[in-house]
């Protein structure tokens, strides 16, 4: 539970940096300027869905592994279309990161307020609480 939880705030913490601020003001219909900015797919899911592999957890390994990920004007997944732009090194890392990215819940980017698809690159951070074991990529 707790290997989850902090990975969950690592990876909320990232994901809502990337989305630029992006809020309930940002509301559609209000017809604001601010609603017709573009912005990325934004992570709703309240936890995070990747899995801290239990041995790599066990050696304190830490790593980050950067997905391409695509998400429909629905801000749903296409699962087809995500892979691995960056390795962490440690296939294991980089399989919980894929296995993970179904279960992820996006509200879609916007395009001058409209949904829309796109691509873009996720980081997945892997950290354990008491830091790394030794020098890992």
């Amino acid at each position: 539970m707790r290997r989850s939880c902090l990975f969950a705030c690592v990876v909320s913490v990232a994901l809502l940096a990337t989305a630029c601020g992006r809020g309930a003001e940002d509301d559609v219909s209000s017809g604001s300027a601010a609603a017709l900015e573009d912005h990325p797919p934004v992570l709703i899911n309240a936890e995070s869905p990747v899995e801290y592999p239990p041995e790599l957890y066990e050696l304190k390994v830490e790593a980050d592994v950067v997905l391409r990920l695509f998400v429909d004007a629905e801000g749903i997944i296409q699962p087809d279309s995500t892979s691995v732009a960056e390795s962490s090194g440690h296939p294991a890392l980089d399989s919980a990161a894929l296995a993970g990215v179904t279960r992820f819940r996006f509200a879609p980017a916007l395009r001058r307020g409209t949904p829309t698809a796109t691509a873009f690159l996720q980081p997945i951070h892997f950290r354990h609480p008491e830091g790394a074991a030794g020098d890992n990529p």
